[in-house]
């Protein structure tokens, strides 16, 4: 059902239109809820590879580095995507953007299907992450934008609660799914991905049944690349959101790139389904912490996230010097809690100082930032390991984060004294 209201565009320079229809806000709950469906499915399928990556290493015989390598391709892919197409959502539309993003998963996933050597693995991770450079913020906007036309007076808890769920959530229900199937199923290599091949295809057809919450413009903007930049808001709360994702995904491109060869090598524990629980231990305690967190104000999400962060890191650090797998996990969870709540304190920040026009570049920002994380230290943690051995290298990325969370934490307070 639609109603006939008068509206204005979202995107920057639109006019006034008089009587133009407009989806209910009924279309606009249920569009949220499959817009989420499709945000927690593209980010589950993006972390498939997780659990599996040892038997890639296996059967093909190369090395940890090899693994990072990998996974850095992936990571490319997204901040190239994020820095050419990650805003144009704001003008372009949600909508058309979002379908884009699935369909690069879709032939991602086919790649995966047809040909799993290492040449196809690096391709079809490169391809996977140009279409999650688009989601992302798309996805993050969309979820903004729709709960804000279906409860214009409602606090942003319930989308801050579903978007960073679905984003982190999702993270970790691909590696469990994916570290199941691989240990009880045939075709450990082929078959998650025939799994998520149908859900990413349903997830299509949930985005094209979701009403479109950018109006078109008569003249659209002239078209430049997305690079961060501080006038998205305040600008020292922005440099404080960007910095607090870079910490957070720099604790998630660890677990998702070198935790299952660290697992099966120095732990020695060779089961995928067990190397898939603990990423979505890690994934699944910052989608709760996010959840029980969510009436908490941003400064105290800030305050908890990194504490806990540092905490859950030292911990970790202590797991791998002693090789203990309760440790270890432990430490995962503590740190998985750390991280999911300042990303959440990041999305929150970003998302509400924003202006309309403007939140799918300013998203775009912070997830570009949050990805440098996401692959730089895992990469840095694959060449070092090259040299030395893993648990340094840990011990060494472990001080680099604590560094960078004590430089967060400074800039906060001086924001909140200024």
């Amino acid at each position: 059902m639609s109603t006939l209201t008068p509206t204005r565009d979202v995107a920057d320079g639109a006019a006034e239109t008089p009587l133009r229809r407009t989806p209910s806000p009924a279309r606009h709950h249920a569009g949220f809820w499959f817009i989420a469906f499709a945000f927690l499915t593209s980010m589950a399928f993006c972390a498939v590879p997780a659990p599996l990556y040892s038997l890639y290493q296996a059967r093909d015989g190369f090395s940890t580095f090899m693994i990072t390598v990998i996974f850095a391709a992936y990571a490319v892919g997204v901040m190239i995507s994020l820095i050419l197409a990650g805003h144009i959502s704001d003008w372009i539309g949600r909508k058309k953007i979002l379908i884009l993003s699935l369909v690069l998963e879709v032939i991602a996933a086919v790649l995966f299907i047809a040909a799993p050597t290492l040449e196809i693995l690096l391709l079809a991770r490169f391809i996977s992450g140009l279409g999650m450079g688009m989601l992302t913020a798309t996805a993050t906007a969309h979820l903004h934008d729709l709960h804000r036309r279906h409860r214009p007076q409602a606090s942003s808890q319930r989308f801050e609660i579903v978007s960073t769920a679905a984003n982190i959530g999702g993270l970790g229900v691909g590696p469990l799914v994916a570290g199941i199937l691989a240990q009880f199923v045939d075709e450990p290599l082929r078959t998650p991905y025939v799994v998520f091949l149908v859900l990413l295809l349903l997830s299509i057809l949930a985005v094209a049944l979701a009403p479109e919450t950018v109006e078109r413009n008569v003249v659209r903007p002239a078209y430049r690349p997305q690079f961060p930049r501080a006038n998205h808001g305040d600008p020292s709360r922005y440099v404080a959101a960007l910095a607090a994702g870079f910490a957070s995904f720099a604790v998630f491109g660890v677990f998702t790139s070198v935790a299952s060869a660290f697992i099966s090598g120095v732990l020695n524990e060779p089961s995928r389904a067990v190397a898939g629980l603990v990423v979505f231990a890690v994934f699944g305690s910052a989608a709760v912490a996010q959840t029980l967190t969510s009436r908490m104000s941003l400064s105290a999400k800030l305050a908890l996230g990194l504490i806990a962060q540092a905490i859950g890191l030292i911990t970790l650090t202590v797991g791998m010097h002693l090789a203990s797998m309760p440790v270890f996990l432990i430490a995962g969870i503590v740190t998985g809690i750390g991280a999911g709540v300042l990303f959440k304190s990041a999305v929150g920040t970003v998302a509400s100082q924003a202006a309309p026009a403007s939140r799918g570049a300013a998203l775009a920002g912070l997830f570009l930032m949050s990805y440098l994380g996401l692959s730089l230290p895992a990469l840095g943690l694959g060449v070092v390991t090259q040299y030395i051995s893993s648990v340094t290298a840990m011990t060494w990325l472990t001080g680099i984060l604590l560094v960078i969370l004590a430089g967060v934490a400074g800039l906060s307070r001086r924001r909140a004294t200024a």
